[in-house]
């Protein structure tokens, strides 16, 4: 691809078609630490984004560039939390709290970034990069985890959502409560029951 390497990795696939990283758009962190980014490739739509392991990749200039961008917005959304702890009341409402442990558990998950360049990534078909965009897409239940337990909840979109831990993995997502009821009651009884507070009716004693 001549200068095109510049821009980011290039692999070839069985015809000998090159892709290259045109920019990384986002990370998650998933297994045990494991880094993925979502890249979009030079020539496709965003339909043929897909999600890459770190090591599999040879743009470590376009990484290093993402990452800084990436860590000045998260120093902004820190920000923005204390100045909202500063300015508004003693006690936050139970949906911001709950959202803020969320990105809170997800950032702590977070390797440091290793800016050292991989081995090129070998592209079979656009069957592949379909399927792996695919499977970036879902989520929670959807992967096809196990629930472990709640450890927090929200309504801050419109809907309750459960921040729900999974079994054998660090991750941890946010899903409608109204699924989490579905597939697992059980789990969504165990996190209302750690919070019920009895209260005795002292006017049947006056009685």
């Amino acid at each position: 691809m001549g200068s095109d390497s510049d821009a980011g990795s290039t692999a070839g696939s069985e015809t000998g078609e090159e892709y290259v990283v045109e920019k990384i758009l986002e990370k998650r962190i998933v297994g045990q630490g494991k880094t993925e980014y979502l890249l979009k490739w030079k020539g496709y739509g965003d339909e043929d984004n897909t999600w890459e392991p770190e090591e599999n990749l040879g743009c470590p200039d376009l990484i290093a560039e993402f990452e800084r961008q990436w860590e000045e917005n998260q120093k902004k959304k820190r920000a923005e939390r204390e100045a909202k702890k500063s300015t508004g009341s003693k006690r936050p409402a139970p949906a911001s709290v709950a959202a803020a442990a969320a990105e809170d558990y997800n950032e702590r998950k977070e390797n440091k970034f290793a800016a050292a360049s991989a081995p090129k990534k070998q592209k079979t078909t656009k069957e592949t990069t379909r399927g792996s965009l695919a499977s970036a897409e879902v989520t929670g239940f959807d992967r096809g985890l196990l629930p472990e337990k709640i450890i927090g909840a929200t309504d801050s979109s419109g809907e309750l959502m459960f921040l729900m831990k999974w079994k054998d993995t660090d991750e941890a997502d946010l899903v409608p409560a109204r699924q989490a009821n579905v597939k697992c009651p059980q789990v969504v009884i165990s996190f209302y029951e750690e919070r019920l507070t009895w209260h005795t009716n002292s006017a049947n004693d006056d009685e």
